[in-house]
């Protein structure tokens, strides 16, 4: 296995590229303000993605699903890399969600959020998720069995038919599905989901902030507001006016009582930081086309599909 650093000009986030010969996953490391105040780690359980969601360019090819292993060694790697005392760390938060559908593989997610529990008990462990429709039951039994685990579905827009079009995997749960699985998985652990909203001018009206309201109850969920996250390097994301539209959004959705934070990672305009973006896993796919294969999102086949075991 060979691992690079990637610098970021803000000293606060890093990136790091995971070559596993025939595959390639990336990872992401923040402080904030430094590691012993909070540390969150986001990591890939996937090669590429096969949901293929529009705004993500890892999304457009599909390697393999990574081993528990590989999910772990992310992190133990990223905490030797820095140097950083875990025991002295007070806040840690260690996310499935920089590349992969964590749900489609479920089987090594589910290892390795085992291992990171024996491992670092104090640490939450937060799956992010597109809703793939799979049995969720496996989701709540391992999320009782392992209480520093959370939930997040990456909701995006306020009706189906937007988020079709974002992320246009085919067999997903519509917002009412995600919406009832949040409840059970709430009702099965006592701790609230999130939603993932990713705000952009055509979905921050009032109207929206009602749907999700109508869809979601501020009493089981929780909201986190994204900026765009773009695939193209020559777009920057973490401009001003997007965070005024994160924001806005945020605080309309507080006034429909939910609990709201503004998720705007470090690091997206230098080094590709932000999930979807992932500048140096495209170059990797372009390089070796004999292992990446277009993903199911994109309405194309995919020789190494994942099973769902």
């Amino acid at each position: 296995m060979d691992v690079k650093r990637i610098y970021s000009s803000d000293t606060n986030v890093s990136k790091y590229v995971f070559d596993f010969d025939t595959s390639v996953a990336e990872a992401v490391l923040y402080k904030y303000p430094t590691y012993e105040e909070r540390t969150v780690i986001c990591c890939s359980t996937q090669s590429g993605c096969p949901v293929g969601c529009r705004f993500c360019g890892a999304g457009d090819t599909f390697v393999r699903s990574l081993t528990a292993d590989e999910i772990v060694s992310q992190v133990e790697h990223l905490f030797a890399d820095r140097g950083i005392d875990t025991a002295a760390v007070k806040r840690c938060q260690i996310m499935f969600m920089s590349m992969g559908e964590p749900l489609l593989n479920i089987k090594h997610l589910t290892a390795a959020i085992h291992e990171l529990y024996k491992r670092f008990p104090r640490f939450a462990l937060l799956i992010s998720t597109s809703a793939p429709d799979i049995d969720y039951q496996r989701v709540r039994d391992f999320s009782v069995e392992v209480p520093t685990v959370g939930l997040q579905f990456s909701v995006h827009e306020s009706t189906d038919e937007a988020r079709d079009r974002l992320i246009p995997f085919k067999r997903k749960l519509n917002l009412e599905q995600i919406a009832d699985e949040g409840e059970k998985w709430h009702a099965a652990t006592g701790r609230q989901p999130f939603f993932n909203y990713c705000a952009h001018e055509g979905n921050v009206s009032e109207a929206d902030a009602l749907s999700l309201y109508s869809l979601f109850n501020p009493h089981v969920w929780q909201a986190t507001i994204s900026v765009v996250c773009e695939r193209d390097e020559s777009v920057a994301a973490a401009n001003a006016r997007q965070r005024e539209l994160a924001q806005g959004f945020m605080q309309r959705l507080m006034g429909y009582g939910y609990s709201t934070r503004c998720f705007d990672p470090a690091g997206q305009d230098d080094i590709g930081g932000g999930c979807g973006q992932l500048w140096f896993v495209q170059d990797w796919m372009r390089k070796n086309p004999e292992l990446a294969h277009p993903s199911i999102g994109r309405g194309k086949p995919v020789i190494h599909a994942p099973r769902i075991i």
